[in-house]
């Protein structure tokens, strides 16, 4: 999970304005515009929820289901994540192998009914494992482990890079999916599906080559993991993607560029990148999420350099840390009317 390239850093205004005129998003997009979450008003303390860790402010709405990624710990013990996901709002953890953590390792050398009696301990489950090591095609054995500890999904890339030209990322897309049909057999069969990220340096790099991929996928078991990071840092760009993905929207990363994550930065620089420390203004996304009545998981994530290293030295300073992301996040949803 690397910068997004120089192309997308300087997408410009007039692009992005062209773009949501072919989408005929303009006018709803522009509202975007007006929106802005101050970091000091959304950053202010909540009265506390046993269930949720802070409460929501939109009680009876909508509401996000928050997967907690285990890769924020580093290679701290599993049990240690297990336990920290009640206290962020979590109701199910993202199990990451080396190198971004090591605790898919740690679920084989505990056993799964260890692991799960563990989630039973905690009032946690397992939602998703993390798998970009196997990509789409090399899932099926991972499937059966995923199924037996109840997880909805595995999140991975697509598999393939980049191509030269659009006539070109036409034809790849099309490839991609057709080849994805065993990939969608299994997933199916297994009850299990399949969040293809939008990784940059891959197919999947571009803002074209996601919106093809919505209008080509046929498959109700593959959709995407929607990595905001990864794209222009427009937030009208970001929502009107959001809208058009729909029911494809399997994993919204709640995970902005800021100052990137691919070179030793101050931890204040590195924590950018989480919502609500760095500039991206996520209210227009979370309309958008509320508009399509998002059903899917919401994981609040960054990367920290080097990679498999905790994002802050103890598991009380990632938990405070992360409420203080998802106070951001909840204070930027619509309430309701």
């Amino acid at each position: 999970m690397g910068a997004p390239a120089d192309s997308v850093r300087s997408f410009s205004v007039v692009q992005r304005r062209s773009f949501l005129q072919i989408l005929g998003v303009g006018a709803s997009a522009g509202l975007g515009a007006h929106w802005h979450c101050a970091l000091g008003e959304v950053q202010a303390s909540v009265g506390q929820d046993p269930g949720r860790g802070i409460s929501s402010p939109n009680p009876g709405s909508f509401r996000l289901r928050y997967l907690l990624a285990s890769s924020l710990f580093g290679t701290l013990p599993l049990e240690v994540v297990l336990s920290s996901a009640p206290k962020v709002g979590a109701e199910a953890v993202d199990l990451w192998p080396q190198p971004h953590g090591n605790h898919r390792e740690q679920l084989e050398q505990l056993g799964r009914d260890r692991c799960l009696a563990l989630c039973e301990k905690y009032g946690v489950r397992i939602g998703a494992l993390s798998r970009y090591d196997l990509g789409p095609f090399g899932l099926e054995k991972e499937m059966p482990m995923a199924r037996a500890l109840g997880a909805e999904l595995i999140v991975t890339g697509c598999g393939r890079g980049k191509v030269a030209d659009r006539d070109a990322t036409v034809k790849a897309i099309r490839s991609l999916i057709e080849d994805l049909r065993p990939v969608a057999e299994v997933s199916e069969r297994e009850g299990v599906k399949v969040a293809i990220e939008n990784h940059s340096g891959t197919l999947l790099a571009s803002v074209e080559s996601v919106q093809l991929f919505f209008r080509e996928n046929p498959y109700s078991t593959i959709g995407l993991a929607l990595a905001p990071y990864h794209l222009p840092q427009d937030p009208e760009l970001i929502a009107s993607l959001v809208e058009e993905a729909g029911r494809h929207l399997f994993v919204f990363y709640a995970w902005q560029y800021g100052k990137g994550c691919m070179q030793k930065l101050s931890k204040e620089q590195e924590l950018e990148q989480l919502p609500g420390r760095g500039s991206l203004d996520f209210r227009p996304i979370m309309a958008a999420l509320q508009r399509i009545g998002f059903t899917g998981w919401t994981e609040i994530f960054m990367h920290p350099f080097p990679r498999g290293i905790p994002i802050l030295e103890s598991a009380e300073e990632i938990v405070h840390e992360l409420n203080r992301a998802r106070d951001y996040l909840e204070k930027c949803l619509v309430p309701a009317v």
